[in-house]
């Protein structure tokens, strides 16, 4: 097991060399990981339901997908895909698609969730010879080019580099309690009404190739799209002959409660995005699609050395053997209700928590300065993290003013993990 470095100071070491343009939650110095617990180079050991961002969704040092790793880094590490196949990637694909609902059949495996975006912005917009993509306000779809032409989770991603890719249109996003107290009903109306006028006006239909949306809006505050919604949008696309693109980066791998989250809605869209969850930490991704799809894109149409690594596709095929033979999805589900129902004791003793909500082990808390106005407390929240941080409790913020706390635990997170956690975070709301 990794043993601790001597209280070395990290941020100290780095400063001289490593940019200052990364954004870091904390100024921690990290040493290693085990199960759920993260180790700083003090030795101390925080219970981490932050996961780096929805990535390590099996904890640290999982056996399996460790054994994977190891194995495979002594038969080959290189990339093969330019000049042919390999084991893991072709076991891999076939696997990953056995996930997916017919007719989804065919992966193309990639780095990261921001190429995996920027590639179906590709594919849709040459395979329908329409120029046009709408994606929804507040969503966040990555850093790339393409993918920040469709973020707006935050002003920041996108100040001081437009013009970015053109005819890209942002919907609004239908914010069921913000905006209407919680029904869903009348948020889902609403929302494809504002839809199909933008359909009507500013991007007409005939000109739309995709529309993009996350299940559930990971940056801008873990807000789940209504289901009702989401099959608003499907039969919107069908009617018009516009692709449905589901960004299941962070929503995707159980993390929901069910293995995609667009399930929930009983949809099935054109083109699925991954990363995160799918090699516990090891960079990779993949766009999902009927192979009709792909086939049209074309053969040489798209491409990536570095897509599709062997090692990264080892743990993948072990961290989908460790969810399935451990029902982690289920475990999910069941953890995340648990997790849900402490908060909203919480919530239930402290007016400064607005709103609970979420899927599974994806639990947003909304944080307000005024319960009758909703007026959003961000200040609030960055002390709650911090001082769940120095309590030994790993949480992020999100939303456009940093005004939710987003828990991410690990799938096989234990129910008495989850009773730790919440009493942290009980300390932390009664100290801040």
């Amino acid at each position: 097991m990794p043993t601790p470095t001597d209280n070395l100071d990290l941020a100290a070491l780095a400063g001289g060399h490593l940019t200052p343009v990364l954004g870091r939650y904390f100024e921690r110095s990290w040493s290693h990981g085990v199960g759920h617990r993260l180790y700083d180079t003090a030795g101390r050991a925080y219970l981490d339901f932050a996961n780096g961002i929805a990535v390590t969704a099996l904890g640290h040092a999982h056996p399996a997908v460790s054994a994977a790793i190891h194995a495979q880094v002594d038969r080959l590490i290189g990339p093969t895909g330019a000049i042919g196949f390999s084991e893991p990637v072709a076991r891999l694909a076939d696997r990953l698609a056995a996930t997916l609902p017919e007719p989804i059949d065919s992966i193309f495996l990639l780095n990261s969730g921001s190429e995996a975006i920027d590639g179906a912005m590709k594919l849709v917009r040459r395979i329908t010879g329409r120029p046009a993509i709408i994606a929804f306000q507040g969503a966040f779809h990555g850093r790339t080019y393409g993918a920040t032409s469709l973020t707006s989770s935050s002003p920041n991603y996108r100040l001081g580099y437009e013009p970015l890719v053109p005819a890209v249109y942002l919907a609004p996003f239908p914010l069921t309690w913000r905006e209407f107290d919680g029904d869903e009903a009348r948020a889902t109306a609403v929302g494809l009404e504002r839809l199909r006028a933008m359909l009507g006006s500013v991007a007409p239909a005939t000109q739309v190739a995709a529309i993009f949306i996350e299940p559930v809006q990971g940056e801008g505050g873990y807000l789940p799209a209504p289901a009702g919604f989401l099959r608003g949008l499907r039969s919107l696309c069908d009617e018009h002959g516009i692709l449905l693109v589901a960004d299941e980066v962070q929503t995707g791998y159980g993390r929901t409660g069910r293995m995609w989250g667009f399930e929930h809605a009983g949809i099935v869209p054109d083109v699925v995005c991954i990363a995160k969850a799918i090699a516990n930490g090891l960079p990779l991704s993949a766009i999902a699609t009927r192979r009709e799809l792909q086939e049209r894109w074309g053969r040489g149409a798209h491409g990536s050395t570095y897509g599709g690594n062997p090692v990264a596709c080892a743990a993948a095929l072990a961290v989908l053997d460790t969810i399935e033979g451990e029902g982690l999805v289920a475990n999910a589900a069941a953890r995340g209700a648990d997790l849900r129902a402490g908060l909203a004791r919480l919530a239930a003793e402290d007016e400064r928590i607005g709103d609970v909500r979420g899927q599974g082990l994806m639990v947003g808390v909304e944080f307000v300065a005024d319960a009758a106005t909703k007026a959003p407390d961000g200040a609030l929240v960055d002390r709650l993290v911090a001082r769940s941080a120095d309590l030994g409790l790993l949480v992020l913020s999100c939303g456009p003013q940093h005004q939710v706390v987003r828990w991410i635990p690990p799938l096989d997170v234990s129910a008495t993990e989850v009773s730790e956690a919440l009493e942290i975070f009980g300390e932390a709301l009664r100290t801040v």
